[in-house]
This record gives C-alpha cells, sequence and structure tokens, in this order.
C-alpha cells in the first residue's frame, strides 16, 4: 500500500494542498512503480496492465503541463523521483 501522506507532504506547495500536479505525478509514479511490480508476478494479467497504460499516459499529460507552466518545479520532480524524462 501507498503512503500517499508522505508523498502529499513531500511534494505539495503549502500546508493544505493535496490535488497539485506535483502531488499527482508523485502519487501515480509510487502507483505505477508498485503496479509494475505487480505485473512482473502476474506476467497475464492484462486487466492490470491496461489500466498501468492509462496511469503512464496520465502521468506524461500532468508532467507536459507542469514544464509548460511551471519548468522549475518541473526539473525538481522529475529529479525527485528519478523519470526519464
Amino acid at each position: 500500500m501507498i503512503d500517499k501522506n508522505a508523498i502529499r507532504q513531500q511534494f505539495q506547495r503549502h500546508e493544505r494542498d493535496t490535488g497539485s500536479s506535483e502531488v499527482q505525478i508523485a502519487t501515480l509514479t509510487k502507483r505505477i512503480e508498485q503496479l509494475t511490480e505487480h505485473l512482473k508476478a502476474n506476467k497475464k494479467d492484462n486487466a492490470s496492465r491496461y489500466g498501468l497504460i492509462r496511469m503512464v499516459n496520465n502521468r506524461r499529460k500532468l508532467l507536459d503541463y507542469l514544464k509548460g507552466s511551471n519548468e522549475e518545479a518541473y526539473r525538481k520532480v522529475v529529479a525527485d523521483l528519478g523519470l526519464r524524462r
């Protein structure tokens, strides 16, 4: 299970921030990592594979939005999460 509160505290813009792009990207990244491990053990789980593809696409859209609106925050998120972009 993912500890969303810890992720939120690390990436939030202010104290009550729960839905900024940075928080959403970090949460999706952790879910993607978890689902990738699941799919390594369960190779025939195509329903979860479809969900993984949707999460990756959603994260890509959020990263593109963040890059266009606040490039400094984008670079920080990519560096903190270790994403290849």
